[in-house]
């Protein structure tokens, strides 16, 4: 007895494996681009960060501790003398354009900082800073 084989199978099934490739590719895609898209499309000119620069030039130095307390460059002062004395200083020759850095403790709250730079643009600083350290090959 002879079966017959039919020498051209039908295709029944669809192959899935191209489609699930392309879909793959796609959602690689969409991840890939996603976080570019998130950014807004305005023109901006990001600032430069200076790090060794401001050290060779003049500048003045607000501290403030852990407890509070200030410092304009050596002087102790207090909240209330800080902007007539910053003024002071910026109004001194060749003090027009110079550098305030702010040197707070780590431990220092945010807003007393956010605070301390109001108060020096309302003495007529026009260039400011925070200074932080910096970081070392050795992570602790």
């Amino acid at each position: 007895m002879r079966s017959y084989v039919p020498r051209h199978a039908l295709i029944t099934k669809v192959n899935v494996t191209p489609i699930i490739d392309v879909a793959l590719v796609l959602v690689i895609i969409l991840l890939v681009t996603a976080p570019l898209l998130s950014v807004a499309d305005l023109p901006v000119n990001l600032p430069q960060a200076q790090t060794r620069e401001s050290e060779d030039e003049r500048n003045l130095s607000i501290t403030l501790s852990s407890k509070g307390e200030l410092a304009l460059d050596d002087d102790l002062v207090t909240r209330a003398t800080l902007g007539a004395a910053l003024r002071e200083r910026l109004s001194q020759k060749d003090n027009s354009n110079v550098l305030v850095v702010v040197r707070a403790d780590s431990d220092a709250s945010y807003a007393a900082v956010r605070d301390l730079l109001e108060a020096a643009r309302a003495a007529g600083a026009t260039r400011l800073a925070i200074a932080t350290r910096q970081k070392t090959g050795a992570a602790r």
